[in-house]
């Protein structure tokens, strides 16, 4: 089934200013077109649009990190299923070693987004806690004035 943009951007939650700038940018791959020109998108788009939005708000990405992230993705993908067509056991293996590299590889751009998160959040539990000492004090002082 064939949708136009506006389903898409009912169904992805996404404005269509924004579904045609991740196609502009080669994030989102381009619908077929009718003769008219009008972009035809499939079921596939939104689900795309859905892991894109998933990255973006759950993980954090910027542009850059998402597109290099669903390449990975995209490769992931590729990978698992040439491995689903090799009957060679040398093949299937070859195929595999790339699969965990690939996953090795969004693994790693995960970590590195927590290891963001908690140095932020670090910082912010530090600083919440001088500020309570400093509460403290300042009341203590309060209610030593007569």
């Amino acid at each position: 089934m064939l949708l136009k943009i506006d389903d898409v951007a009912k169904q992805s939650g996404l404005s269509k200013r924004t579904i045609r700038y991740y196609e502009e940018i080669g994030i989102l791959p381009s619908p077929e077109r009718s003769e008219g020109g009008t972009r035809l998108y499939r079921q596939e788009h939104i689900e795309y649009l859905n892991r894109i939005t998933v990255a973006k708000e759950v993980l954090g990405f910027t542009l850059q990190e998402l597109q290099h992230f669903l390449s990975l993705r995209d490769s992931l993908e590729s990978q698992k299923a040439e491995y689903k067509k090799a009957s060679d056991p040398k093949e299937q293996m070859e195929k595999l070693n790339e699969i965990l590299a690939i996953t090795d590889n969004q693994l790693e751009i995960i970590a590195q987004k927590i290891h963001k998160i908690l140095s932020i959040q670090t910082e912010l539990v530090a600083l919440r806690e001088r500020a309570r000492a400093r509460v403290k004090k300042i009341e203590e002082d309060i209610s030593k004035k007569p």
